[in-house]
């Protein structure tokens, strides 16, 4: 089967509140306005995609940089609510990989609601199960 797209997003503008604050508060000096547009821009530019094989995640305002984590690799997804994210309904989602490069895989303020951690616990168990690989922890003291 041919891979699909199953999910594609960018974080909240929420993370860039205290900033968009800060530089609506001083917009009279012109170059806070300057500030607030491209913290929008790079966070606009920031995009996640979970296909049915891997999450690609793409950085960059003028140049791009895609960073690919495959499924497969996911060890555990561990859903964090801080108050302040709480308030919008957004999330932390954050993975636990055995990818060497990225350990922890962050997607920050995504919608909560979404179900985005439901469609990467599916297809990650999926993807297992196609690939045959089964995640050992070695645990204790006689390691």
């Amino acid at each position: 089967m041919a891979e699909q797209s199953v999910w594609k997003g960018s974080p909240s503008q929420i993370v860039n509140l205290g900033i968009f604050v800060v530089c609506g508060l001083t917009f009279f000096l012109v170059v806070p306005i300057f500030i607030a547009f491209w913290y929008w821009l790079k966070t606009r530019s920031d995009v996640y995609e979970m296909t049915t094989e891997r999450i690609l995640h793409s950085t960059g305002v003028f140049s791009r940089n895609t960073d690919t984590l495959e499924l497969y690799r996911v060890k555990d997804i561990h859903v964090d609510q801080p108050l302040f994210l709480r308030i919008f309904k957004r999330c932390n989602i954050l993975l636990n990989t055995s990818d060497h490069t990225t350990p922890i895989f962050v997607l920050p303020a995504m919608p909560f609601g979404a179900g985005i951690q439901d469609h990467l616990r599916t297809h990650v168990e999926k993807r297992r199960d196609e690939k045959r690989v089964r995640e050992v922890d070695l645990m204790g003291d006689n390691v």
